[in-house]
């Protein structure tokens, strides 16, 4: 009987191939991962000599570009395109807002370059919506504030 142990090899783990897998997960996840990209609006604001704004901590804000373009400002404070520029669908969307924000103050950001029938059908439709406080942006005419 032979009752001598076999010698066992030595178990060695390569890590250069672990490192590669890793690196590999790694790109995947950062190709993968979406970044938050602040929207921006860019708008001239008309100007208007006049009192300054007051400061609310909370305000429902239509922007409209030079385009005639509606964005409502978002939870996070950013201007969010609507689906379709359809008046329609802005009416629905102040609808939505006015149940939980209708007493809030509406604030209508258009450019200088806006058509006026932008202007108009949205100053119309927060009024359908119920929002009594509505107020347009402007740039102080002295600072450019």
């Amino acid at each position: 009987m032979n009752f001598r142990r076999k010698k066992r090899e030595k178990l060695d783990i390569t890590l250069i191939s672990m490192i590669d897998v890793l690196f590999v997960l790694l790109l995947f996840f950062m190709v993968s991962t979406t970044f938050n990209r602040n929207t921006e609006v860019n708008i001239k604001l008309p100007e208007a000599a006049g009192a300054d704004a007051e400061e609310h901590p909370k305000m429902v804000t239509l922007t409209i570009d030079a385009d005639g373009s509606y964005y409502l400002q978002g939870d996070d404070g950013l201007p969010h395109e609507l689906v379709n520029q359809n008046i329609n669908t802005l009416k629905q969307e102040l609808h939505k807002l006015a149940e939980h924000s209708g007493q809030l103050p509406f604030i209508i950001n258009a450019d200088g370059k806006t058509p006026h029938q932008s202007v108009i059908s949205a100053l119309e439709a927060a009024g359908d919506a119920g929002f009594s406080h509505i107020t347009f942006a402007a740039q102080h005419s002295k600072t450019g504030k």
